[in-house]
Protein backbone atom coordinates (compact mmCIF):
# COMPACT_ATOMS: atom_id res chain seq x y z
CA UNK A 1 0.00 0.00 0.00
CA UNK A 2 1.56 3.20 -1.15
CA UNK A 3 2.28 5.83 1.62
CA UNK A 4 0.10 9.13 1.96
CA UNK A 5 1.39 12.38 -0.09
CA UNK A 6 2.83 12.66 -3.21
CA UNK A 7 6.65 13.40 -3.78
CA UNK A 8 8.88 14.20 -6.53
CA UNK A 9 10.68 12.01 -8.34
CA UNK A 10 14.52 13.30 -10.11
CA UNK A 11 16.92 12.21 -12.47
CA UNK A 12 20.25 14.28 -13.25
CA UNK A 13 20.95 13.27 -16.80
CA UNK A 14 24.56 12.75 -17.67
CA UNK A 15 27.41 10.05 -18.46
CA UNK A 16 29.29 7.98 -16.49
CA UNK A 17 32.21 9.15 -16.81
CA UNK A 18 30.79 12.60 -16.22
CA UNK A 19 30.63 12.34 -12.68
CA UNK A 20 32.48 15.36 -10.17
CA UNK A 21 33.92 12.39 -7.92
CA UNK A 22 36.50 11.74 -10.63
CA UNK A 23 36.79 14.96 -12.50
CA UNK A 24 40.11 15.93 -13.99
CA UNK A 25 41.22 18.61 -16.84
CA UNK A 26 42.70 15.43 -18.94
CA UNK A 27 39.51 13.41 -18.54
CA UNK A 28 37.43 16.39 -19.45
CA UNK A 29 39.37 16.16 -22.13
CA UNK A 30 38.80 12.67 -23.53
CA UNK A 31 34.72 13.00 -23.23
CA UNK A 32 33.97 12.85 -26.63
CA UNK A 33 36.59 9.18 -26.71
CA UNK A 34 34.30 7.81 -24.20
CA UNK A 35 32.04 4.79 -24.98
CA UNK A 36 27.72 6.79 -24.31
CA UNK A 37 25.23 4.62 -22.54
CA UNK A 38 22.94 7.50 -21.69
CA UNK A 39 20.84 6.52 -24.44
CA UNK A 40 19.92 2.70 -22.93
CA UNK A 41 20.25 3.82 -19.47
CA UNK A 42 17.35 6.93 -19.82
CA UNK A 43 15.59 4.18 -21.79
CA UNK A 44 15.27 1.89 -19.00
CA UNK A 45 14.25 4.30 -16.87
CA UNK A 46 11.53 5.55 -18.99
CA UNK A 47 10.30 2.23 -19.21
CA UNK A 48 10.30 1.90 -15.35
CA UNK A 49 8.22 4.98 -15.07
CA UNK A 50 5.93 3.87 -17.01
CA UNK A 51 5.26 0.21 -16.22
CA UNK A 52 4.27 2.56 -12.49
CA UNK A 53 2.43 5.20 -14.06
CA UNK A 54 4.82 7.96 -12.54
CA UNK A 55 6.44 11.14 -14.21
CA UNK A 56 9.13 12.57 -13.57
CA UNK A 57 12.06 15.63 -13.51
CA UNK A 58 15.02 14.99 -15.96
CA UNK A 59 17.91 17.53 -14.99
CA UNK A 60 19.60 17.13 -18.13
CA UNK A 61 23.06 18.12 -18.59
CA UNK A 62 23.43 20.25 -21.70
CA UNK A 63 26.44 18.73 -22.96
CA UNK A 64 24.50 15.45 -23.31
CA UNK A 65 21.39 17.50 -24.90
CA UNK A 66 24.13 18.84 -27.72
CA UNK A 67 24.52 14.95 -28.74
CA UNK A 68 21.51 12.89 -27.70
CA UNK A 69 18.75 15.12 -29.06
CA UNK A 70 16.46 12.55 -29.61
CA UNK A 71 16.82 11.48 -25.55
CA UNK A 72 15.64 14.81 -24.41
CA UNK A 73 12.62 14.46 -26.94
CA UNK A 74 11.97 11.13 -25.79
CA UNK A 75 11.29 12.17 -22.33
CA UNK A 76 9.37 15.74 -23.12
CA UNK A 77 7.15 13.32 -25.29
CA UNK A 78 6.44 10.78 -22.72
CA UNK A 79 5.04 13.79 -20.43
CA UNK A 80 8.06 13.84 -18.24
CA UNK A 81 9.53 17.03 -17.02
CA UNK A 82 12.46 19.01 -18.97
CA UNK A 83 14.52 20.62 -16.74
CA UNK A 84 18.47 21.70 -16.79
CA UNK A 85 21.81 20.51 -15.24
CA UNK A 86 23.43 23.37 -16.67
CA UNK A 87 26.08 22.38 -19.55
CA UNK A 88 29.53 21.19 -19.11
CA UNK A 89 29.09 19.50 -15.30
CA UNK A 90 31.67 22.28 -14.32
CA UNK A 91 31.20 22.68 -10.28
CA UNK A 92 29.63 26.50 -9.30
CA UNK A 93 32.38 25.99 -6.82
CA UNK A 94 34.90 26.50 -9.27
CA UNK A 95 33.32 28.99 -11.60
CA UNK A 96 33.06 32.52 -11.63
CA UNK A 97 29.49 34.62 -12.11
CA UNK A 98 29.99 35.29 -15.50
CA UNK A 99 31.17 32.13 -16.13
CA UNK A 100 27.97 30.23 -14.25
CA UNK A 101 25.98 32.57 -16.03
CA UNK A 102 26.90 31.47 -19.45
CA UNK A 103 26.54 27.88 -18.46
CA UNK A 104 22.75 28.01 -17.20
CA UNK A 105 21.70 30.60 -20.02
CA UNK A 106 23.12 28.19 -22.75
CA UNK A 107 21.76 24.79 -21.36
CA UNK A 108 18.48 26.45 -20.71
CA UNK A 109 18.07 28.11 -24.58
CA UNK A 110 19.25 24.25 -25.28
CA UNK A 111 16.84 22.58 -23.60
CA UNK A 112 13.99 24.95 -24.81
CA UNK A 113 15.07 24.95 -28.50
CA UNK A 114 15.31 21.00 -28.58
CA UNK A 115 11.93 19.92 -26.74
CA UNK A 116 9.88 23.18 -27.29
CA UNK A 117 9.05 23.86 -23.72
CA UNK A 118 9.65 26.17 -21.40
CA UNK A 119 12.75 25.05 -18.59
CA UNK A 120 12.09 26.24 -15.24
CA UNK A 121 14.14 24.13 -12.68
CA UNK A 122 17.83 24.19 -12.29
CA UNK A 123 19.98 21.33 -10.32
CA UNK A 124 23.81 22.13 -10.20
CA UNK A 125 26.73 19.68 -10.66
CA UNK A 126 27.04 17.72 -7.04
CA UNK A 127 24.64 20.03 -5.38
CA UNK A 128 27.16 23.34 -5.33
CA UNK A 129 25.38 26.12 -4.18
CA UNK A 130 27.08 26.17 -1.09
CA UNK A 131 27.45 29.11 1.29
CA UNK A 132 30.18 31.03 -0.63
CA UNK A 133 28.15 30.45 -3.82
CA UNK A 134 24.78 31.79 -2.68
CA UNK A 135 25.85 34.47 -5.79
CA UNK A 136 24.17 32.19 -7.97
CA UNK A 137 20.44 32.43 -7.16
CA UNK A 138 19.91 35.84 -8.49
CA UNK A 139 21.72 35.07 -11.43
CA UNK A 140 19.36 31.96 -11.91
CA UNK A 141 15.82 34.22 -11.50
CA UNK A 142 17.90 36.69 -14.15
CA UNK A 143 18.03 34.01 -16.24
CA UNK A 144 14.29 33.04 -16.22
CA UNK A 145 14.32 29.73 -13.97
CA UNK A 146 11.65 29.42 -11.17
CA UNK A 147 13.07 26.65 -8.80
CA UNK A 148 16.06 25.41 -7.57
CA UNK A 149 17.13 22.03 -6.51
CA UNK A 150 20.97 22.52 -5.49
CA UNK A 151 20.92 23.44 -1.82
CA UNK A 152 21.87 20.28 0.23
CA UNK A 153 21.02 20.50 4.00
CA UNK A 154 23.68 18.00 4.92
CA UNK A 155 27.74 18.19 5.87
CA UNK A 156 29.91 16.43 2.94
CA UNK A 157 33.15 17.13 2.08
CA UNK A 158 32.42 18.13 -1.92
CA UNK A 159 28.59 20.18 -1.06
CA UNK A 160 26.25 20.83 1.65
CA UNK A 161 24.75 23.50 3.43
CA UNK A 162 24.52 22.61 7.00
CA UNK A 163 21.36 24.56 8.67
CA UNK A 164 19.60 25.28 5.41
CA UNK A 165 15.68 24.80 5.56
CA UNK A 166 15.46 21.25 4.83
CA UNK A 167 12.15 21.61 3.04
CA UNK A 168 10.89 23.53 0.29
CA UNK A 169 10.61 26.98 0.37
CA UNK A 170 10.93 30.20 -1.06
CA UNK A 171 13.52 32.68 -1.51
CA UNK A 172 14.15 35.74 -2.18
CA UNK A 173 17.26 37.19 -3.75
CA UNK A 174 18.11 40.75 -4.70
CA UNK A 175 16.48 39.83 -8.19
CA UNK A 176 13.43 38.13 -7.34
CA UNK A 177 11.87 35.01 -6.00
CA UNK A 178 12.75 31.58 -6.38
CA UNK A 179 11.92 28.31 -5.13
CA UNK A 180 14.47 25.84 -3.26
CA UNK A 181 13.56 22.59 -3.44
CA UNK A 182 16.15 20.87 -0.80
CA UNK A 183 16.96 16.65 -1.39
CA UNK A 184 15.33 15.10 1.14
CA UNK A 185 17.54 15.02 4.72
CA UNK A 186 16.12 13.55 8.08
CA UNK A 187 17.09 14.70 11.31
CA UNK A 188 18.76 11.63 13.36
CA UNK A 189 19.65 13.49 17.42
CA UNK A 190 21.54 16.51 16.30
CA UNK A 191 22.48 14.77 12.91
CA UNK A 192 20.39 15.81 9.48
CA UNK A 193 21.22 12.70 7.46
CA UNK A 194 20.42 12.38 3.59
CA UNK A 195 17.79 10.06 2.51
CA UNK A 196 16.98 11.25 -0.92
CA UNK A 197 19.00 8.76 -3.41
CA UNK A 198 22.23 8.38 -5.03
CA UNK A 199 24.89 6.76 -3.37
CA UNK A 200 22.41 6.90 0.02
CA UNK A 201 19.95 4.88 -1.63
CA UNK A 202 22.35 2.42 -2.69
CA UNK A 203 24.13 2.46 0.48
CA UNK A 204 21.55 1.49 3.03
CA UNK A 205 19.79 -1.87 2.14
CA UNK A 206 16.02 -0.79 1.09
CA UNK A 207 14.25 -2.52 4.24
CA UNK A 208 16.33 -0.14 6.47
CA UNK A 209 15.84 2.67 4.65
CA UNK A 210 11.63 2.84 4.08
CA UNK A 211 11.31 3.57 7.91
CA UNK A 212 13.30 6.19 7.05
CA UNK A 213 11.74 7.37 4.69
CA UNK A 214 8.69 6.97 6.54
CA UNK A 215 9.52 9.02 9.24
CA UNK A 216 10.44 12.29 6.08
CA UNK A 217 7.02 11.72 5.51
CA UNK A 218 5.70 11.52 8.59
CA UNK A 219 6.88 15.57 9.21
CA UNK A 220 4.17 16.33 6.46
CA UNK A 221 6.42 17.32 3.47
CA UNK A 222 7.26 15.68 0.15
CA UNK A 223 10.41 13.83 -0.23
CA UNK A 224 12.13 15.29 -2.86
CA UNK A 225 14.49 11.98 -4.75
CA UNK A 226 17.19 12.06 -6.93
CA UNK A 227 18.74 9.44 -9.16
CA UNK A 228 21.58 9.38 -12.30
CA UNK A 229 20.58 7.13 -15.49
CA UNK A 230 24.39 5.22 -14.34
CA UNK A 231 23.03 4.33 -11.27
CA UNK A 232 21.28 1.58 -13.16
CA UNK A 233 24.13 0.33 -15.39
CA UNK A 234 26.31 -2.08 -13.33
CA UNK A 235 28.07 -3.20 -16.52
CA UNK A 236 29.55 0.30 -17.52
CA UNK A 237 33.19 0.65 -17.58
CA UNK A 238 35.18 1.46 -14.83
CA UNK A 239 37.21 4.33 -14.21
CA UNK A 240 40.07 4.56 -11.58
CA UNK A 241 40.23 7.41 -9.05
CA UNK A 242 40.73 7.19 -5.28
CA UNK A 243 39.33 4.92 -3.77
CA UNK A 244 36.14 7.24 -1.93
CA UNK A 245 35.27 8.09 -5.05
CA UNK A 246 35.59 4.30 -6.85
CA UNK A 247 33.18 3.37 -3.67
CA UNK A 248 30.60 5.95 -3.97
CA UNK A 249 30.49 5.53 -7.69
CA UNK A 250 30.33 1.58 -7.78
CA UNK A 251 28.54 0.26 -4.36
CA UNK A 252 25.64 -1.69 -5.21
CA UNK A 253 24.88 -0.42 -8.62
CA UNK A 254 23.72 -3.94 -9.31
CA UNK A 255 20.85 -3.11 -6.53
CA UNK A 256 19.71 -0.02 -7.74
CA UNK A 257 16.83 -1.09 -10.58
CA UNK A 258 15.52 -3.24 -8.01
CA UNK A 259 15.12 -0.65 -4.84
CA UNK A 260 14.01 1.73 -7.29
CA UNK A 261 11.35 -0.76 -8.05
CA UNK A 262 10.44 -1.08 -4.66
CA UNK A 263 10.75 2.94 -4.39
CA UNK A 264 7.67 3.51 -6.85
CA UNK A 265 5.45 0.76 -5.15
CA UNK A 266 5.69 2.20 -1.71
CA UNK A 267 5.34 5.90 -2.37
CA UNK A 268 3.28 8.06 -4.92
CA UNK A 269 5.46 10.34 -7.30
CA UNK A 270 5.43 13.33 -9.52
CA UNK A 271 7.65 15.98 -11.25
CA UNK A 272 8.92 18.62 -8.89
CA UNK A 273 6.81 21.35 -10.37
CA UNK A 274 4.01 19.51 -9.52
CA UNK A 275 5.30 19.06 -6.10
CA UNK A 276 6.44 22.70 -5.73
CA UNK A 277 2.85 23.75 -6.95
CA UNK A 278 1.06 21.82 -4.72
CA UNK A 279 3.27 23.17 -1.33
CA UNK A 280 2.50 26.47 -3.15
CA UNK A 281 -1.27 26.11 -3.11
CA UNK A 282 -0.85 24.38 0.84
CA UNK A 283 0.89 27.64 1.10
CA UNK A 284 -0.38 30.75 0.08
CA UNK A 285 -3.37 30.04 -1.90
CA UNK A 286 -3.64 31.42 -5.12
CA UNK A 287 -0.80 33.89 -4.32
CA UNK A 288 1.97 34.04 -7.60
CA UNK A 289 4.96 31.35 -7.44
CA UNK A 290 7.26 33.86 -8.68
CA UNK A 291 7.10 37.08 -6.69
CA UNK A 292 8.52 39.05 -3.63
CA UNK A 293 8.18 38.45 -0.36
CA UNK A 294 8.82 41.02 2.82
CA UNK A 295 11.43 38.31 4.49
CA UNK A 296 14.32 36.49 2.80
CA UNK A 297 13.16 33.03 3.35
CA UNK A 298 9.66 31.82 3.77
CA UNK A 299 9.14 28.50 5.10
CA UNK A 300 6.63 26.36 3.15
CA UNK A 301 3.73 25.42 4.96
CA UNK A 302 4.00 22.10 7.15
CA UNK A 303 1.43 20.29 5.23
CA UNK A 304 1.11 19.67 1.38
CA UNK A 305 -1.80 18.89 -1.02
CA UNK A 306 -2.66 15.74 -3.08
CA UNK A 307 -3.77 16.63 -5.95
CA UNK A 308 -3.37 19.68 -8.47
CA UNK A 309 -1.56 19.84 -11.72
CA UNK A 310 -0.32 23.53 -11.79
CA UNK A 311 2.33 24.64 -13.42
CA UNK A 312 5.13 27.41 -11.83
Amino acid sequence: MKREGVHALSFDVEEHFQVSAFWSDERRSKWESYESRIERNVDKILSLLSLYGVHATFFVLGWVASRRRGVVKTIVDQGHELASHGFGHEMITMQHPAQFRDDVRKSKQLLEDIAGVPVYGYRAPSFTIVSRTRWALPILVEEGYRYDSSIFPIRHDRYGMPGALPYCHRIETGSGSLWEVPPSTLKVGSVRIPIAGGGYFRLFPYPMLRPLLNRAVAEGHPLVMYFHPWELDPEQPRMTGSWLSTFRHYLNLDKTERRLKWLLSDFRFTTIQNAVEMVRLACNGDGSLVGTTSINVQHSASRYVTAGNGHV
